[in-house]
């Protein structure tokens, strides 16, 4: 299974790098990028060795991870991030998004019928099912509502692309207990 996922100047650590280190602790091939090689995030960590998402097909990719934070400003008009959420929805791949990412989603009309949910301040009427819940798994869409859901968004992203199995032995790995 093979991931991509895309982080821009602001966005939210926490949302991007738990679900980033458990998606690869679990065997999944993930691509991070950007339009930088190195990123900083909302609470000035820096990320480095990013690839250049203008060297990447993501169209070869069968999942797309978006974290929140102030990126938001960044994915709500950028036009090859929407090109690239459209693709992935079009196609039926696994589309992923937590806290603000969920609104791009929204706003490009593709919750329309489906259940979700993103920052709660963020919600509009997109057309679905707004759930106050701390993640949630329609089809293939994959929300979560924001930071402090961060590892069930993994958990969740981990189960639908690697399977039960995998999700079980992450967690044994990590000592989560249920």
């Amino acid at each position: 299974m093979k991931a991509l996922a895309l982080i821009f100047e602001g966005f939210e650590e926490e949302e991007a790098m738990a679900p980033f280190a458990l998606f690869r602790r679990a065997g999944g091939d993930l691509t991070i990028c950007s339009n930088n090689k190195t990123v900083i995030g909302s609470h000035g960590i820096t990320l480095t060795g990013i690839e250049l998402l203008a060297n990447v097909d993501y169209k070869d990719f069968d999942c797309l991870i978006i974290p929140g934070g102030a990126h938001y400003k960044y994915l709500k008009t950028a036009n090859t991030v929407h090109e690239i959420i459209r693709y992935f929805f079009d196609n039926n791949k696994i589309v992923c998004g937590i806290c603000a990412a969920p609104t791009i989603f929204g706003m490009l009309g593709y919750l329309k019928g489906k259940s979700y949910t993103c920052f709660t301040a963020m919600n509009k009427d997109f057309g679905g099912t707004y759930k106050y819940e701390g993640c949630v798994v329609d089809g293939n869409l994959i929300t979560a509502r924001s930071v402090a859901y961060s590892l069930d968004f993994a958990y969740a992203i981990i189960e639908k692309t690697l399977g039960k199995e995998t999700l079980d032995w992450v967690q044994k790995k990590i000592y989560y207990e249920k």
